[in-house]
């Protein structure tokens, strides 16, 4: 078995592609690469350029991002088969606005981002179904954001014992 079916059986067990054509998995195996990461190990920091979504396959990623007065505030952790990264995805975003750091030591898939943005254009179908799963993940996230917003609003200055 070669590097791109390993990718390719990897791809399969996530939700997210289950639906998606074999030649549409095959294409986007092309441009994944399968990496173990170390505990505390940075995947990718605030501000650095856009270039990779992530998949966790085995594992935890915290997201923190940097809020003056608090310092850095871990505001998602991703667990098995959720992605992250996300923004790197649309057209307009240039530097990440958060960080990403494994929490445990894990294993993530790393698709090239500007790839994934290219074929998602020159295939309106694959475009379509790529595109409607990161509105979920996006809606989703904004979700657990907001809750969130409204616990620190209810507890400034990290006075919720955290």
């Amino acid at each position: 078995m070669d590097e791109i079916d390993d990718v390719i059986e990897e791809l399969q067990h996530i939700p997210w592609f289950q639906e998606l054509k074999p030649a549409h998995v095959r294409r986007l195996a092309s441009i994944t690469q399968l990496r173990n990461v170390k505990a505390d190990e940075v995947l990718f920091r605030e501000g650095d350029k856009e270039d990779f979504v992530y998949i966790v396959l085995d594992g935890r990623s915290g997201l923190d991002l940097y809020i003056p007065h608090r310092g850095k505030v871990r505001f998602y952790t991703a667990d098995r088969w959720e992605i992250f990264g996300w923004s790197s995805v649309t057209p307009n975003v240039r530097q990440r606005t958060a960080a990403a750091v494994a929490v445990i030591d894990s294993r993530v898939a790393r698709i090239d981002a500007v790839e994934m943005r290219q074929m998602c254009e020159d295939d309106n179908e694959l475009g379509y179904r790529v595109m409607r799963r990161l509105a979920n993940v996006v809606a989703g996230r904004l979700l657990v954001t907001r809750l969130q917003l409204l616990d620190m609003f209810a507890h400034p200055e990290g006075k919720n014992g955290g």
